[in-house]
């Protein structure tokens, strides 16, 4: 009596795993149906050509913004490494940077797609001068990174005279923070910028333990580092006058530059 009810409970229990077992079963298999039709959507809606689209096909409004997106093809790691046609070679043709005047007529928008065009090339340029640098060879136009640091400097440049002009017509303000020129006990004149406190400047001990003036006693010391500026620029100058004196003598044909 003992063994029949042990053996069924041992049945029950093989049933129950064997229904348990076909459920999953279904929903990896749902799963996986799943997962190919949306790569087969995906894949279609990347390659399919823009000409087959029709604005009278039965497909979805958002169907249609997603066939039409312009977004470049993704090629993982080899975004880091220059084109296949350039591989190999030992100069590689580049493009002036971008000088300031060019950069002033583009438009805000336009300046911040620039600015990530030009990140992903440094950092493509960068990844070819350490993998050369791995390989102990010369990497093919190295000038390309200088190129793209000018371009990036002169971008930002443009980028904060904007600020600066729309900072002027809206505050009055030049700097993000205002500020003005103090000295301080030692007599060097420094800008000062100015701080928000939460409570007013005659009652806050830390603002009033810092000094914005000079004493009595420091002047005649001001006075002699500003004549011991004067005197080592005008030895500096005086040194240059005799070496390109000395040049001009030994070689006669050499020409002077322009002071």
């Amino acid at each position: 009596m003992a063994a029949s009810s042990t053996a069924g409970r041992v049945l029950t229990l093989c049933k129950q795993f064997q229904n348990a077992f076909r459920i999953s079963s279904a929903i990896n298999t749902q799963r996986c149906a799943a997962n190919v039709t949306n790569y087969q959507s995906h894949f279609y809606r990347e390659k399919a050509p823009l000409v087959a689209l029709s604005w009278h096909s039965p497909t979805s409004s958002v169907g249609q913004c997603r066939a039409l997106h312009t977004t470049i093809s993704r090629r993982g790691l080899g975004e880091f490494f220059d084109s296949p046609e350039n591989w190999g070679e030992a100069t590689v043709k580049s493009a002036a940077p971008w000088t300031a005047n060019q950069l002033r007529t583009k438009n805000s928008e336009d300046l911040h797609k620039l600015w990530y065009v030009l990140l992903k090339e440094k950092n493509m340029l960068l990844t070819i001068e350490q993998e050369a640098r791995r390989q102990r060879v010369q990497m093919p136009s190295p000038e390309r990174i200088r190129k793209v640091e000018r371009s990036m400097i002169r971008l930002e440049t443009v980028v904060k005279e904007r600020e600066t002009a729309l900072r002027l017509l809206q505050t009055g303000q030049e700097k993000g923070r205002p500020g003005t020129w103090r000295r301080n006990i030692f007599g060097y004149t420094y800008w000062y910028r100015f701080k928000e406190y939460a409570i007013p400047w005659n009652m806050n001990k830390r603002y009033k333990r810092k000094k914005f003036y000079s004493p009595a006693f420091v002047e005649p010391y001001v006075r002699l580092r500003i004549e011991k500026h004067i005197r080592e620029k005008a030895r500096k100058a005086n040194f240059e006058k005799r070496t390109q004196a000395k040049l001009k003598e030994r070689f006669p044909l050499m020409k002077v530059p322009s002071s």
